[in-house]
């Protein structure tokens, strides 16, 4: 079970967005998500290739021909969002030799408030875990996560497969806990949140792992 609010544009941006949460595929795969040929699915790969937006690697799975994986390169990962990335890095670095990093810590918590104020608004009146989780899903894909969730086993997934403040939260560790503690504010007292995945340590998406306590 997986929910994902995609932004369907043109087939180029949906192989895209597909390499971007789904991680590398062959075109086969791509081509059945998108409804199109193989043959079809490839002439896209290929211009996206020339564009230097994607590349092949060719994996071998035993007896028989190699299999060709498409992923992005780092200029089709650079396509996705990144807010303002050499203006937060300056704001923060300012802030940091100018005021001193207990300054910054007050900004990041400051910003974390605001963060749970405005979600929790926004999802005033959305009760259970999985409505909420749809939810949350589809303001942070606005927001340029691209994030989805899934159940397996009666564990949730909440996965989010792009970071648009990737270089801020590298300068400033504080981030990605205060990312942390909104999440676990949004879904409540009755779960255990773990991260499973962080992009930060290498990772291509960031995960948190849901458990219901009850």
């Amino acid at each position: 079970m997986e929910k994902y609010p995609t932004r369907i544009r043109n087939a180029a941006d949906r192989i895209l967005t597909l390499l971007k949460t789904k991680g590398p595929l062959p075109a086969s795969k791509l081509a059945d998500e998108l409804g199109i040929t193989s043959e079809g699915a490839r002439l896209h790969l290929v211009k996206l290739q020339e564009e230097g937006l994607v590349q092949p690697e060719s994996i071998s799975r035993g007896v028989g021909r190699p299999i060709q994986i498409w992923s992005l390169t780092a200029v089709g990962n650079a396509r996705f969002p990144d807010s303002h990335t050499e203006l937060t890095l300056q704001l923060i670095q300012t802030i940091k030799n100018v005021l001193g990093k207990d300054a910054l810590e007050s900004v990041v918590s400051a910003r974390e408030k605001n963060q749970q104020e405005k979600y929790h608004a926004a999802l005033d009146g959305v009760a259970g875990l999985e409505n909420r989780l749809d939810a949350f899903a589809a303001i942070r894909s606005k927001e340029g996560y691209l994030a989805e969730w899934k159940k397996e086993d009666g564990t949730y997934y909440f996965i989010e497969n792009h970071c648009p403040i990737c270089c801020a939260a590298q300068e400033c560790d504080n981030i990605c806990t205060s990312e942390m503690n909104t999440f676990v504010s949004i879904v409540g007292n009755e779960v255990d949140v773990s991260r499973q995945e962080h992009i930060i340590n290498g990772a291509r998406r960031c995960v948190y792992k849901i458990t219901p306590t009850i």
